[in-house]
């Protein structure tokens, strides 16, 4: 299948997708705010530049499109049917700098919970995710 658009034209729409500040991003600070949370962002001194820091908790908090890191099993994470082979080289490349950041992340004694994209649609389940992750892995009460 080819593209319904030019070059110039995909590429200025690439060059648009942006890597921090998405609204997934967004609605994750949110409901760790309306917990009262403190948090940081985008830490360039920790492996993968964590989107969400939470320093006192020894927590950081990556929120993943699921296209580009291929969430398992969700509709969103499709292999686009044009450039096969540089998609699947791109993606499954993301996938492993995943996991390198998450197991460098886990030596240095950080915590690490990943958001998906998808699961930032419902804000209530966001929020009791949230909640509940934070309260179980740290044994604090989390109240708001």
């Amino acid at each position: 299948m080819t593209d319904i658009v030019d070059r110039a034209t995909r590429s200025r729409m690439m060059a648009h997708i942006r890597s921090r500040d998405t609204a997934p991003e967004l609605a994750v600070r949110r409901e760790l705010h309306s917990l009262g949370i403190r948090y940081r962002l985008h830490d360039e001194k920790l492996p993968g530049r964590p989107d969400i820091v939470i320093k006192r908790l020894r927590t950081v908090i990556f929120v993943h499109g699921c296209f580009w890191h291929r969430h398992p099993g969700c509709r969103l994470a499709y292999t686009p049917k044009s450039n096969v082979d540089f998609w699947l080289r791109k993606l499954e490349g993301n996938v492993a700098r995943d996991r390198v950041n998450q197991s460098r992340l886990a030596e240095l004694g950080w915590r690490v919970l990943t958001i998906w994209e998808c699961e930032t649609r419902n804000h209530e389940a966001l929020r009791e995710q949230l909640a509940q992750w934070l309260a179980l892995e740290h044994g604090e009460r989390i109240t708001g």
